[in-house]
């Protein structure tokens, strides 16, 4: 009786052991939550975050957040839906959802991406839709500088760290979360060949055109003047539709001065402000979780003076990422995963205004 004990539990254990050696397996990295260690992974959050849950009970915090270096298993990806056979009435339906997409783009209520796969580079190309839940919202996504203005200048041994490189990387990856959702994006500032770079250090050029094919001025009054004229023009095109600009940038300030991401709006602007507040609270939530030894002092507050949320007809919010000049802050831009979690954040923070609107 013992022995044939004994055995069953032997073929549980062994059992359970071949069942998780099935599974994939991700490391949780600094900045990591549970949707941003899914989306790297390929998984979607709304279809695979319970299971996903189940499968790591044990290895998750008390609030189901993830342990840094603790490794994961992953779901399985969800098979795809079986081929429906057209009949008549499906080809009537399709015709149907055809016409009702041409009219909702009429009405500026389009969902098709405006980038072309090729901008995002060859390892991120092409970008596959995983749901619609931000469908009708249209992003304005505004780099600093580009061109023949590389903006603040850091160091980092002998490597020269140029904003307008690390600040477009993180837009790009932005970009691509977004449209990965169903959202229409254009990137007013575009770099032809650089595409999404997974390099600590990133090459300065001068190749980087705005949007829609123009070359960027060096004059920063001309240059945002013209950015901002394009914006406005695309604004009027998609009348009715959820529209919003973000401004990314990354700071210079003193060497010895570490500060957070901080998030600017145009005073009296209340959907600026709500769009801030949203973006804010999750990067409050995530520091909190990555570093819960250190406060998190990024606050959101008006700037009046900032030409892209003053004149923007869409409503903005102009982020500073970091300090480039800081040895602390740089590691938020060298490691490519920091520079990935930047994205995923605020993609989180614009998913919540979009659905809370």
């Amino acid at each position: 009786m013992r022995s044939a004990v004994l055995f069953g539990l032997l073929f549980l254990i062994s059992s359970l052991a071949l069942g998780q050696s099935k599974y994939r397996r991700a490391v949780a990295k600094p900045g990591d939550g549970v949707n941003t260690l899914l989306y790297r992974n390929g998984l979607n959050p709304s279809q695979h975050l319970r299971q996903f849950q189940q499968l790591n009970r044990a290895n998750l915090t008390r609030r189901n957040g993830l342990i840094i270096g603790r490794t994961y298993l992953l779901p399985h990806r969800s098979a795809p839906k079986a081929a429906v056979k057209t009949t008549s009435r499906s080809k009537t339906a399709a015709a149907t959802r055809s016409t009702a997409t041409r009219a909702a783009t009429s009405h500026g209520l389009s969902t098709t991406p405006m980038l072309p796969s090729k901008l995002f580079g060859p390892a991120y190309s092409p970008v596959p839709v995983r749901d619609r839940a931000l469908r009708g919202a249209v992003y304005y996504l505004s780099p600093g500088h580009g061109g023949p203005d590389p903006g603040a200048i850091g160091t980092y041994g002998n490597s020269k760290l140029a904003e307008d490189e690390y600040a477009y990387d993180v837009t790009i990856r932005l970009a691509r979360v977004l449209m990965e959702h169903g959202a229409t994006v254009y990137m007013m500032v575009q770099d032809p060949n650089d595409g999404i770079r997974d390099e600590a250090i990133l090459k300065t050029d001068h190749d980087e055109i705005g949007y829609p094919n123009q070359v960027i001025p060096l004059s920063q009054v001309y240059r945002l003047r013209k950015r901002i004229a394009e914006v406005n023009r695309l604004h009027a095109r998609h009348k009715g539709a959820y529209q919003r600009l973000i401004a990314l940038h990354v700071d210079s300030r003193s060497a010895g001065q570490n500060i957070d991401v901080f998030f600017y709006h145009h005073p009296g602007n209340a959907l600026g402000l709500r769009l801030a507040k949203n973006i804010h609270k999750v990067f409050t939530a995530r520091y909190k979780r990555a570093q819960p030894n250190r406060p998190y002092s990024g606050n959101v507050s008006e700037r009046g003076t900032l030409y892209e949320v003053r004149n923007s007809r869409a409503p903005a919010v102009f982020m500073e990422l970091g300090n480039i000049r800081n040895s602390k802050d740089q590691r938020r831009f060298l490691v490519p995963d920091n520079r990935q979690a930047l994205a995923n954040w605020i993609y989180e923070g614009l998913l919540a205004d979009y659905t809370g609107r």
